[in-house]
């Protein structure tokens, strides 16, 4: 298990230790975005993405206990509007492309570059990475996928029609009520999800194993940028989210760099359209954890990790 912070207000890490804060434009101004480098690896340097969107960095910890012994340089990265980074509160800002370019900024800044670069992104940090990936492809050597298919209409539809059939039915008629009062920040709507869904879905663990990093980066999400480009859970898409519309399957074809599509069994994701996606990409390969769901890096970390770590020494 990671080492787990308790007060991260004071984590060792926030002010030393590889931090380096970048300064990024943007058409509202400059603001700044929190990184972090472990290791000191020339020829292999990953850069994060968490998900969200709009959550934080601090559930990658997981890696912590993996990476470092393989000899692999990474970062953690806060993307704009999450954790330590500037939260400039202007929904403008939430807008899928611009995120393309912030990454490209943070890249440059880091230096990294096609000899060293792989970009990994789980969830909404994958629709991040597929995106990145088609628009700057020529600078990675390798990308990762992590638990997110390349159809946002498909993962609503695998929702509405797999999973959400499956849950305790009372539970799921008071979440649609209370989603139908826009009662978003009543606690039992979280209670509801996290017990009928979540639990099943998300992080297949009691609420008292959930590593404290995965807890912290889920109560500390940026609520307005979630809701903007998600919508109120993770049962699918809702209509009004701008991320709603989003496919980039037929465009697959066009990432030519050695990929890994992750996911697993119990996933939000539907782990067939994980697997079809990796036969689109030319040089993708995919691995379902059996015992994971959305956050397999806990729920099925062992093989979620000899997954990664084999690709990652492919390259």
């Amino acid at each position: 298990m990671t080492e787990q912070y308790y007060d991260r207000t004071n984590r060792p890490d926030a002010v030393a230790g590889g931090v380096r804060v970048i300064p990024i434009t943007t058409p509202l101004g400059p603001f700044n975005v929190w990184t972090k480098r472990t290791g000191n690896n020339p020829s292999l340097k990953v850069l994060l993405l968490h998900g969200g969107p709009g959550a934080t960095h601090d559930y990658f910890e997981a890696f912590d206990s993996f990476l470092p012994a393989a000899g692999i340089e990474y970062y953690y990265y806060d993307q704009l509007g999450s954790g330590r980074s500037d939260n400039p509160a202007d929904s403008s800002l939430w807008d899928l492309n611009r995120f393309v370019d912030e990454v490209e900024q943070v890249r440059t800044a880091l230096e990294l570059g096609p000899g060293n670069f792989v970009l990994l992104g789980h969830s909404w940090g994958g629709i991040l990475a597929m995106e990145y990936a088609l628009a700057h492809g020529d600078e990675l050597k390798g990308l990762v996928i992590s638990n997110m298919m390349s159809s946002a209409p498909a993962y609503t539809r695998y929702a509405n029609d797999v999973l959400v059939p499956a849950m305790n039915q009372d539970d799921l008629a008071e979440i649609r009520a209370i989603e139908a009062r826009n009662d978003y920040a009543n606690p039992r709507y979280t209670e509801l999800l996290e017990r009928s869904y979540y639990a099943d879905h998300i992080v297949r663990m009691r609420p008292e194993e959930v590593p404290e990093p995965v807890s912290y980066a889920f109560s500390n999400i940026n609520h307005d940028l979630y809701l903007t480009m998600q919508g109120p859970s993770e049962m699918g898409m809702a209509d009004e989210a701008s991320l709603a519309d989003w496919d980039r399957t037929n465009d697959l074809e066009s990432i030519t760099v050695p990929t890994l599509v992750l996911g697993g069994r119990h996933d939000t994701m539907d782990p067939s359209f994980l697997e079809m996606m990796a036969t689109r990409i030319p040089r993708g390969s995919c691995y379902i954890c059996e015992n994971g769901s959305h956050m397999a890096m806990y729920d099925d970390q062992e093989a979620y990790f000899k997954a990664l770590l084999d690709f990652l020494s492919s390259l």
